[in-house]
């Protein structure tokens, strides 16, 4: 009887890129989560104003919406794996240049607010070339497209939850400034994964390395034109138009608790500053949960229905149990129910995309819907701290659950949702070969 050893050796090193993407990935999202949890609170509690802690929310979000709209077609030209390698490195250098300047010649908040900026300018793009690296990988390692979007999503909800909760620890022992170097030594360690253990792949098997092909029909041109292109296959798609306005303005809601709302309730009603990592972290090992879930049952799953329940469930109950100053054990239950619903709903969308979008325009498509469900994230973090400054922490949370609840009923109109579905085309399916 033949040996099964070489074809057990064979399947271990066709998944370790697949597991080695996933661990760059979780790193990564684990030191971001670090800053989204550690640049507010020191705002607010360096300038004691809502308004300025909004005003800070607006430099982190903006080069979301620069780096996704420029950075898909630089990705394609550069390659997927490259573009990664050097996003992770120019971040993680901006974040540290944070706790240095803090620690030595002092952080002023014009200062901070760059530094803010050039951290997040190449964020976008890294995350793009990771995502769009995620198909070939997994068929390279012969797992179905839909289990290893269910797996991504697990493992960016699971890093938000720890990277939430080592924040709160980190910022009662080293403060904001000091959470940060953990933060600079995550993107060190994500580029050293992909450098080393992702392989060289032809642009036939969704090159991790080389430049993407032009798509059949569609000359070789320059990088505007490429640009171009990205941004008229988005809004030719119907659904693709009507997730990209869905999410759009979910996000400047999300953006807006993240960065202010949820930040200033923390300090004034629950009387600690460390309190908004805990909330983040149960929030997202619900969503760790859920996304779990997907993974395993995934491909069952389908209809704007259902998607419809997520966003709902997702976002209304935790602006409502502030509104109605719930008891933090009670809050914080209902931030995991939250997170529960919110898992599903990353990976069904990406795992519909990946059956949408061309293979060779993927990086330019996913960073134009990047920068498009981006673009409203600076004007709701700016909101917020208008919000709180002119009527209030109270109407402003009732306000923000109210726009959700429209928005998120939103997709029960419209013909293009039909073709929500869980699942992509057949074909489009990796099976091992």
């Amino acid at each position: 009887m033949p040996s099964r050893a070489p074809e057990r050796q064979q399947t271990t090193a066709g998944r370790l890129p697949l597991l080695a993407i996933l661990a760059a990935a979780f790193v990564s999202r684990a030191g971001n989560a670090i800053t989204a949890i550690a640049v507010p609170l020191y705002v607010f509690a360096d300038t004691g104003s809502a308004l300025a802690t909004g005003t800070a929310g607006v430099f982190a979000t903006l080069p979301v919406v620069i780096g996704g709209s420029l950075g898909g077609a630089l990705i394609d030209r550069l390659g997927y794996r490259v573009s990664s390698v050097v996003a992770d490195l120019a971040s993680g250098v901006t974040v540290l240049a944070l706790p240095i300047f803090a620690a030595t010649t002092g952080l002023p908040f014009w200062l901070l607010l760059l530094l803010v900026f050039l951290s997040g300018l190449l964020d976008a793009p890294g995350d793009t070339a990771k995502t769009v690296m995620l198909p070939g990988l997994a068929e390279r390692a012969g797992v179905p497209l839909a289990r290893a979007a269910g797996a991504q999503a697990a493992v960016q909800r699971s890093a938000s939850m720890l990277g939430a909760a080592l924040a709160g620890i980190l910022i009662g022992v080293l403060g904001a400034p000091g959470a940060l170097y953990v933060n600079a030594a995550t993107f060190a360690v994500s580029a050293a994964l992909v450098a080393l253990l992702i392989p060289r792949m032809s642009p036939a098997a969704a090159s991790a390395d080389a430049p993407a092909p032009a798509p059949a029909g569609e000359s070789a041109g320059g990088y505007w034109r490429d640009f171009a292109a990205g941004l008229r296959f988005l809004w030719s798609n119907a659904l693709l138009r009507g997730i990209v306005l869905l999410v759009m303005v979910t996000n400047a809601i999300d953006t807006a608790g993240l960065t202010v709302l949820f930040p200033v309730y923390a300090s004034e009603r629950l009387g600690s500053a460390s309190a908004l990592g805990f909330m983040v972290a149960t929030f997202m090992g619900g969503a760790l949960l859920g996304a779990v879930a997907f993974a395993a049952v995934g491909h069952r799953a389908a209809g704007r229905g259902l998607f419809v329940l997520f966003f709902v469930l997702a976002g209304v109950p935790p602006y409502l149990a502030m509104v109605l100053e719930a008891p933090y054990p009670v809050l914080l239950g209902i931030l995991a129910f939250s997170g529960l619903a919110a898992g599903g709903i990353n990976p069904m969308v990406s795992t519909a995309l990946f059956g949408l979008v061309p293979e060779t325009m993927r990086a330019r498509v996913f960073g134009s819907m990047t920068a498009g469900v981006a673009a409203a994230m600076p004007l709701g973090a700016f909101l917020g701290g208008v919000g709180i400054t002119t009527v209030g922490l109270l109407p402003t949370l009732a306000i923000a659950g109210s726009a959700y609840l429209v928005a998120a009923l939103s997709p029960m109109f419209g013909r293009q949702w039909r073709g929500l579905s869980a699942s992509p085309p057949r074909a489009l399916v990796a099976r091992p070969e």
